[in-house]
């Protein structure tokens, strides 16, 4: 009897690295490879411009990469749940591979396709490939709780001896180019550019920031790791390989797969908590009365808080997909317990529609920690959003590039515009609260009151201890 199979396509769009496409692949007379472009996705008016050009690139180069193996992609509309059944029949189908999914509602999805498959005595087969490790063992090792401190999560996998390597809609015409093309093709030749780098993968320290940090970087991966584009598997053990060769057989670092470590961690404390994403129900989020304030939200979303760091920041997000995790730090700080007092659900909402690398479990994790509502605590540290990005790019680089408007400040007043005399507004041809917005708010007066808040919310619930009387605002 013929094997016929399918291999769905969820992330972990590549050919390399995909365990799940190699069992559909094993003793199969045929194998179909599919992707659902979901018309709740596709229509979603939470998924900005670039996100979607960078999903429709990562599809072609699939199919691209699919007909030189004299096969393809079928990008099919409409629910899984719908269509599988029909096409089982329509193309008797034996085996259903893909990769397993950790976030909770893909586990959900995955449980009810599990169980059309067996209905129609189709056997599924689902491997781990877009995690490092298995989460499960994790939370087991941990006594059945996802660990919530990023100490403990490494204490954990430091167990993990063995980690086995298998190798194997919207109008987008008139985009200016993407900074970040999308694709298995392009994330491959980004893995050897950063690992061309020797020097600093084997010296792995922080690197020191500039201005040109801030920007887009050709070795980037974030993007390509979330959808699956570059195999994490691959980008570890490429690493390991590259550390040992430089430093002679002795152990990497944990420090050196940070980047990885980090999106493992936030998968693992998400998997079996269906409200991760939320403040209500979430059993590791502290309730904080976040006040709604839709207008001070927009001004942040638009790029008009009047803080030209914010601003700018903002600006690069809508127009490339991408801000570095510097600058993240800031605009989730400013939104939440900095300045706005605005929930961090909002933030991780707008993270989700312009965020090329924004992902369900690391965007809520990364917003729940820098808004201390869970995982970290230290509340009293807070970015000052004149201050941090002058210490960055003292000459106002950054801001010149997407704030045009700003451009004829001298850097000493590029970050507080507000504070330049008249007569170097005028110089400046940019008058503020006529050419572009005064600040929205007085940060020094928002950001004490807000500490002040989160003290009290912190000591009613018992959980703080050992803050004295005196709290210090970082600039």
């Amino acid at each position: 009897m013929a094997t016929n199979s399918i291999h769905w396509f969820r992330k972990g769009l590549r050919l390399h690295d995909n365990p799940a496409l190699q069992e559909a692949v094993r003793g199969a007379d045929t194998v179909r490879c599919v992707y659902f472009l979901d018309p709740w996705f596709a229509g979603s008016s939470n998924l900005g411009v670039n996100r979607w050009r960078f999903l429709l690139q990562c599809l072609d180069d699939l199919d691209s990469n699919l007909r030189k193996l004299n096969s393809r992609l079928f990008v099919i509309r409409g629910q899984p749940a719908n269509v599988f059944p029909r096409l089982f029949k329509e193309w008797k189908i034996s085996r259903l591979t893909f990769e397993y999914d950790s976030e909770p509602f893909g586990k959900e999805r995955d449980a009810a396709i599990k169980k059309l498959a067996m209905e129609a005595g189709v056997e599924v087969v689902v491997k781990i490939s877009h995690t490092l490790y298995n989460l499960d063992k994790i939370i087991e090792l941990n006594g059945g709780q996802p660990p919530l401190t990023y100490k403990q999560f490494q204490t954990l996998i430091t167990l993990f001896l063995n980690l086995h390597y298998l190798d194997s809609g919207f109008d987008i015409e008139g985009l200016p180019s993407a900074v970040w093309p999308g694709g298995e093709t392009e994330a491959l030749t980004r893995i050897e550019r950063h690992l061309e780098r020797k020097a600093w993968v084997a010296n792995f320290e922080r690197p020191r920031m500039n201005a040109n940090s801030l920007l887009a970087s050709p070795t980037g991966l974030s993007p390509y790791l979330r959808f699956g584009c570059l195999s994490c598997r691959l980008f570890y053990f490429k690493l390991t390989d590259l550390y040992r060769k430089v430093k002679k057989n002795s152990t990497p670092p944990l420090s050196l797969y940070g980047q990885l470590l980090w999106r493992e961690f936030f998968y693992t404390a998400a998997t079996t908590n269906p409200r991760f994403d939320k403040m209500e129900g979430n059993p590791i989020c502290v309730h904080i009365p976040w006040d709604k304030n839709p207008e001070a939200l927009a001004k942040l979303a638009e790029a008009k808080t009047g803080f030209p760091w914010i601003d700018a920041i903002m600006t690069q997000l809508r127009q490339e997909g991408w801000i570095h995790h510097f600058a993240r730090h800031a605009v989730a700080c400013f939104l939440t317990r900095g300045d706005l007092w605005i929930s961090w659900e909002e933030g991780m909402k707008v993270f989700e529609e312009l965020l090329l690398d924004a992902d369900w479990s690391v965007n809520a994790g990364s917003w729940m920690w820098l808004s201390c509502s869970s995982f970290f605590q230290q509340f009293f540290h807070c970015y000052c959003p004149v201050g941090f990005g002058r210490r960055t790019d003292p000459n106002g680089d950054f801001i010149r590039r997407y704030l045009p408007i700003l451009r004829g400040f001298p850097a000493k007043y590029i970050y507080d515009p507000w504070n330049a005399p008249d007569s170097v507004q005028a110089a400046a041809k940019c008058i503020i609260g006529v050419h572009y917005p005064k600040p929205m708010v007085n940060h020094a007066e928002a950001s004490r009151l807000n500490i002040e808040r989160m003290k009290q919310i912190y000591q009613q619930l018992s959980r703080y201890r050992g803050l004295g009387k005196n709290f210090t605002v970082f600039y």
